[in-house]
């Protein structure tokens, strides 16, 4: 369970999310309307996350044979939001694997962001929410010895995580992300996620490219489509958009 725990491990690191560390990540789930779960264990998460009207698309585990690593699509999904295990050569694969499909909250121990192990994958971390000490063994009267966090994990993202720790307190302000404008590749702060260019100037200049590219491959007028390139190319082909 942790590090500074005297209780054995259970089998593949199976402790179901309390709700206590549901709580802080909501206010900065805006905008997420469905999920994944490919760590669903015995489906806890889920039910706190259904409660604040999330919907759940997929829900798997591979204790009933669904392998988290094995799937590349999950559905038409927000995001992934999952508590996987914390043992490093599962979690690390995991994230790898999961940020590419959707951007990916995790529940992590949050000593683990400070160790040599985590560099090659923080530049992808937009935010991490800190969690208080939480009650992982359900009627017990003591919480876990490790602190905990949610990782926000998206392979578009570049330059680090911002950090949130109010402990689920007060007002949360809106996180700062960063993403490589696909014209000029700078970095920016996307008002949305679906944003790519970085201004309207280089959103107007990818156009005009696409549009110059575009010109030179349609059909001259009165020119029937898939007749023969009068410099002798062949057929001419319509870009697809």
């Amino acid at each position: 369970m942790g590090k500074r725990s005297s209780f054995e491990r259970r089998p593949g690191d199976f402790y179901p999310t309390p709700r206590s560390a549901v709580l802080p990540l909501i206010p900065h789930l805006r905008g997420i309307h469905t999920f994944a779960e490919p760590c669903a264990g015995d489906g806890a998460l889920v039910r706190h996350l259904e409660s604040f009207r999330l919907r759940c698309v997929y829900a798997g585990d591979i204790r009933s044979g669904q392998d988290a690593l094995a799937l590349d699509w999950y559905g038409m999904i927000d995001a992934i939001l999952t508590n996987p295990p914390h043992r490093r050569d599962l979690l690390h694969p995991m994230i790898t694997h999961f940020q590419r499909i959707a951007p990916t909250w995790l529940l992590i121990d949050y000593d683990w962001s400070a160790t040599k192990q985590a560099a090659p994958y923080m530049p992808h971390c937009s935010d991490i929410v800190i969690l208080p000490r939480l009650k992982w063994i359900e009627g017990s009267k003591d919480t876990g010895k490790d602190n905990h966090a949610w990782y926000r994990f998206d392979a578009r993202h570049r330059g680090g995580p911002v950090l949130h720790n109010n402990r689920g307190q007060g007002a949360v302000n809106p996180s700062r992300r960063t993403s490589a404008c696909e014209q000029c590749r700078r970095l920016y702060e996307p008002q949305r996620l679906s944003s790519r260019f970085c201004s309207q100037a280089c959103r107007q200049h990818a156009y005009r490219k696409r549009l110059s590219v575009t010109s030179s491959v349609t059909p001259a007028p009165n020119t029937p489509i898939g007749s023969s390139d009068p410099s002798g190319g062949g057929p001419s082909c319509p870009v697809l958009r």
